[in-house]
This record gives C-alpha cells, structure tokens and sequence, in this order.
C-alpha cells in the first residue's frame, strides 16, 4: 500500500534541507511546491505568499513567511533575486538561470542559464570568490 499522507514528500523534502517541518513550514511549502499544474517554477514576493495563506485559510503573519522564506533560501529550496532596493522575489527554480523583470508589472520570467553568454568577468576581489552570476534583463512591454 502507498503512504497517501498529503504531506510525506514535504516533509522530506525539508527533512533533506536540515529543516524541521513544523505546521506553518509545511503549510507554505505546500503553496510554494505542491502545484497541482506542475508549474513548478514560481517567483513570489512575501507579500503574495502571505495573500495565497490567507486565501487557503493559514494562520500565518506576515513576518513568519519572510522568515520562512529566508531559512528555505538558506537551506536551498528557494533562491533570492532581488531586482530592487526593498524588493526581492523568491524563485523555486534553484538551478543557474536568469531573468527577464517586466518593469511595468513587476513579473519575472526565466532565462536559461545557457541563453546569456558573457565574455568576460572581472577578477574577484582579494580573497573573495565568485559564488555565481545573475543577470536580469529589465523591460517593458509594447
């Protein structure tokens, strides 16, 4: 017989993370990974996380999902961009990619990794090294 427990893969999945699964991690990570349409890529900003929690009925405040979202960042779930000063959003995608940013609507779209090609990075500084490269394309549309 199958473990049909709706939240056996969540749990490992933050198990895996070093995480602790406690209710409010499940709960959001079930909104962030637990897509029914397997969209599985997601750009969300904490505020949009916390308006779909309220929506599916979590008790959840604002500040709880900012915090959550950085310990999934810190543990690899999740990966950072932040395309301005006081707004990041939170990519479920955690492979080397880029990004197009929508100006006028502040949506995100990916970039694979391969589709950007640099020439040439700078040197890093004296005992730093260069963890990876991101670049987001800022436009607007027609």
């Amino acid at each position: 017989m199958t473990d049909v427990r709706p939240y056996t893969a969540l749990i490992e999945r933050l198990k895996l993370a070093g995480l602790r699964p406690t209710r409010q991690r499940l709960a959001l990570a079930k909104l962030l990974f637990d897509t029914a349409d397997d969209q599985t890529d997601r750009h969300v900003t904490a505020e949009q996380l916390h308006s779909e929690a309220m929506e599916a009925e979590v008790r959840v405040s604002l500040a709880t999902v900012y915090n959550t979202l950085h310990q999934f960042t810190d543990a690899g779930l999740l990966r950072e961009v932040v395309v301005d000063s006081g707004r990041s959003y939170f990519d479920t995608n955690i492979d080397d990619h880029h990004h197009f940013y929508f100006e006028d609507n502040g949506r995100l779209q990916d970039i694979p990794g391969a589709a950007v090609r640099l020439a040439e990075l700078p040197e890093a500084p004296a005992g730093a090294a260069i963890k990876r490269v991101e670049v987001i394309i800022r436009v607007r549309e027609d």
